[in-house]
């Protein structure tokens, strides 16, 4: 019997439930059908379910055409904060072959799409050495240090260095617009002047400006070359004769002609400290020529 009544107030509590949600969805589907009237003035509930569901599709629709007619705003990035550092390796390798090296150097350097800026060669019993100034791409900077040291007898100097310029880049920049500014300002004060005095004062200080425009543009050019192009100090080597090292004392004939040479510098030099005290000299010349004639004075008087 408990189990009967338990199961009753169960199915009684269901359909209580049921119809509630019924109620509820009833209400809702007429307060949105109520704004589609049909042309009899009634309106059919069932009907207006599609109408409801087309309803909520054109409105998520409209939602999504207008999210996609909105430009994406996205920050422009700004050049002036791009980064400009300017790297500087020195390089000191000694190789074992100068000529297969420098061969090979000179086509790594063509594929990197660097140049060389300057170059010098040297050449003693003790060694061959070329000293250059490369310049490459700063991109290319690490494997231009890896290649240039791959492949050799021995890596003597190994030193690489960054200097962070942007600042100093976008500073100039700014003060360049700066001064065209104050030189617009200067060139209307130009038009409005009314003697050759003023003309003259207002077009030095348009001339200064101006050199102080092109010297800023100057350093700009080199910062921006300098940041583009990284510096590479090559100096490599191939010992000739190890025995003839460059440390040795050097012979009699070199020991010789150092001797003239310092001997005639040094005398060159004596020469111009005594002609730089000739009022010396001239005092002691009236000095004795009075002394000679006071002495023959006196046997005269006696």
């Amino acid at each position: 019997m408990k189990i009967l009544i338990t199961a009753l107030a169960a199915m009684l509590l269901f359909i209580a439930c049921e119809n509630k949600s019924k109620t509820q969805e009833l209400s809702t589907l007429t307060k949105i059908a109520a704004e589609k009237p049909v042309a009899d003035g009634e309106y059919k509930l069932e009907e207006d379910k599609d109408f409801i569901a087309d309803s909520i599709g054109k409105q998520s629709y409209q939602g999504e055409s207008e999210k996609k007619k909105q430009p994406s705003q996205q920050p422009v990035p700004n050049p002036d904060w791009d980064k400009k550092i300017i790297k500087t390796a020195n390089l000191n390798l000694q190789v074992k072959d100068y000529n297969i090296y420098y061969a090979a150097f000179r086509e790594k350097v063509r594929s990197l799409g660097g140049y060389v800026a300057q170059e010098e060669q040297t050449q003693s019993d003790y060694k061959i050495e070329n000293t250059l100034t490369i310049k490459v791409p700063v991109d290319q900077f690490d494997n231009a240090v890896v290649l240039f040291t791959s492949n050799v007898e021995k890596i003597n100097e190994r030193k690489i260095s960054s200097q962070d310029v942007t600042t100093e880049f976008v500073d100039t920049k700014s003060r360049i617009e700066s001064k065209k500014q104050v030189r617009l300002r200067y060139m209307d004060l130009l038009k409005q002047a009314k003697n050759m005095e003023e003309i003259l004062s207002v077009q030095s200080e348009i001339n200064s400006i101006q050199e102080e425009i092109e010297s800023a543009a100057g350093r700009i050019e080199y910062l921006g070359h300098s940041s583009t192009f990284s510096t590479i100090n090559l100096t490599y080597y191939q010992v000739l004769n190890s025995s003839a090292k460059d440390t040795d004392s050097p012979s009699f004939g070199t020991k010789l002609s150092s001797a003239f040479k310092t001997g005639w510098s040094w005398m060159g030099e004596l020469f111009v400290g005594l002609v730089s005290i000739w009022p010396l000299f001239l005092l002691i010349f009236v000095l004795i020529i009075f002394y000679r004639r006071m002495k023959i004075a006196k046997p005269k008087q006696a």
